[in-house]
C-alpha cells in the first residue's frame, strides 16, 4: 500500500462574465461535458438578468417589445424571442415565461442592462409594474440524459410529467415556504430543465441534485455544448449590429410574421417578406481538435473575405468547432481559410446543430 496522500480535487476555477461571477470548472471540463452526455449535470445559471413585469397588462407591454407573441401565452407557458432597436438589430435575446403573476423574463448577462433599458424607455410602470429581480432569484439548471429523474428528486415533480413539458413550459411548486419555477428550456442538444427560486431554495435543490449523483458543471463544458447546439450567445455570437433572421431567429422559433406591432418589426418584416440576409450564423469544423480562435477572418478558396469567427471551443466528440458569421451565397461543405495574427488553418462549413452523433 503506498504511503502517499490521496490526490486532492481541483480547486474550482472562476471568472466573469459582463463583471458578473462564474464557476468556469468545478473539476474539468472534459468531465463534466462526459457526465453531461451520460448522465446529468446540475450548472448555476444565475449569471443571466432577471426582471419581473406584473400584472393583468404585462404580456402586452412585453410583447410589443419582443419579436415573438407573448400575448398568445397561456400562464404556464412561455418563448424565445429577441428584443430590438428601431432598426431590427438585437438588443437582448429573452426567454419569457408567463404565469399568474405576469411575465418573467430571463436575459444574458451581456444584454441584462439593455433589456432592462428597454423596460424603463418603453413600459409605464403604472401600467405594468417591473421590478429587476437578478439578486432576489436566482437560476440553476439540470441538463442531460437523466435530467427528469433527478429533477424528480431535487423538485417532487414526477419524470413523465415534466416529460411532458413543451419548451419553455413550466410548473411552480412549493419548497417550504419557497417558491419554485421549474421550466424545460432547450439550451443544449440533450433534455433540460431550469430553476428560477430564491438563493437559499437553489442551494437546497443544488444539494438534492448532487445527491442524485449530478455532476456540477462550469461554464467551460457548458459552452462547448452550447456551440454543439448551435446557440448563438449575445454579445459574442450576436450584438445590437445583428439582424434576429442573421442569428437564425426564425429556427429557433423566436419570430411571430403575425403579431401586432413592436419595436424593429418593419425591418424583420421587409426582411422576410421581401428580402433575404446577406450573412448567416453557421457552424465550422477543423481537422484537428483546436478550433480557429474567435476574431479569425475567413476567405474562401479565391481568397475573398466572406465572415469571421465568434464563439470558438474544442469538443471533446467532435474537435475544433466554432459558430462563424458568413455571407449566404457560401455553400454548405466549403472550405475557408481561417487567418489570425500569427496563424491560419483550413475550416469547412457545416449545418447547425452540429450532429449529435
Amino acid at each position: 500500500m503506498s504511503d502517499a496522500p490521496p490526490t486532492a480535487a481541483p480547486a474550482p476555477s472562476h471568472g466573469d462574465v459582463a463583471g458578473r461571477p462564474v464557476v468556469l470548472a468545478y473539476t474539468t471540463a472534459a468531465d463534466e461535458y462526459a457526465a453531461l452526455h451520460r448522465h446529468a449535470v446540475i450548472v448555476d445559471r444565475s449569471q443571466r438578468g432577471r426582471v419581473r413585469v406584473s400584472g393583468p397588462r404585462a404580456a402586452e407591454m412585453v410583447s410589443g417589445l419582443v419579436t415573438n407573441d407573448t400575448t398568445a401565452l397561456q400562464p404556464g407557458h412561455g418563448q424565445y424571442a429577441a428584443a430590438l432597436s428601431p432598426r431590427g438589430k438585437i438588443v437582448a435575446d429573452v426567454r419569457i415565461f408567463v404565469d399568474g403573476e405576469g411575465v418573467l423574463t430571463d436575459t444574458p448577462p451581456r444584454a441584462a442592462d439593455a433589456w432592462l433599458g428597454m423596460l424603463r424607455k418603453y413600459v409605464n410602470p403604472r401600467l405594468a409594474p417591473y421590478r429587476d429581480e437578478s439578486q432576489a432569484l436566482r437560476c440553476v439548471g439540470v441538463f442531460g440524459p437523466r435530467a427528469r429523474d433527478v429533477m424528480e428528486h431535487a423538485t417532487g415533480i414526477g419524470a413523465s410529467a415534466l416529460g411532458l413539458l413543451p419548451m419553455y413550459a413550466h410548473v411552480q411548486v412549493q419548497d417550504g415556504d419557497d417558491a419554485l419555477l421549474v421550466a424545460r428550456t432547450p439550451e443544449l442538444a440533450v433534455d433540460g430543465f431550469e430553476v428560477f427560486a430564491s438563493p437559499a431554495a437553489c442551494d437546497r435543490l443544488w444539494a438534492r441534485a448532487v445527491a442524485a449523483h449530478a455532476v456540477p458543471c462550469g461554464l467551460t463544458a457548458w459552452d462547448i455544448a452550447r456551440v454543439e447546439a448551435g446557440r448563438p450567445e449575445w454579445g459574442v455570437d450576436m450584438d445590437d449590429t445583428t439582424i434576429p433572421q442573421e442569428a437564425n431567429f426564425d429556427e429557433l422559433q423566436a419570430i411571430s410574421y403575425t403579431k401586432g406591432c413592436y419595436v424593429g418589426q418593419e425591418v424583420v418584416a421587409r426582411l422576410h417578406f421581401r428580402g433575404h440576409t446577406n450573412r448567416n450564423l453557421r457552424g465550422l469544423r477543423a481537422a484537428g481538435s483546436a478550433p480557429p480562435p474567435a476574431g479569425a477572418t475567413l476567405a474562401d478558396p479565391a481568397g475573398k473575405a466572406v465572415g469571421d469567427v465568434r464563439s470558438a471551443v474544442s469538443s471533446p466528440r467532435l474537435g475544433g468547432i466554432a459558430l462563424a458569421m458568413i455571407r449566404r451565397e457560401v455553400e454548405m461543405g466549403t472550405t475557408l481559410t481561417a487567418a489570425w495574427d500569427g496563424g491560419e488553418m483550413h475550416v469547412d462549413v457545416v449545418p447547425l446543430p452540429f450532429p449529435t452523433e
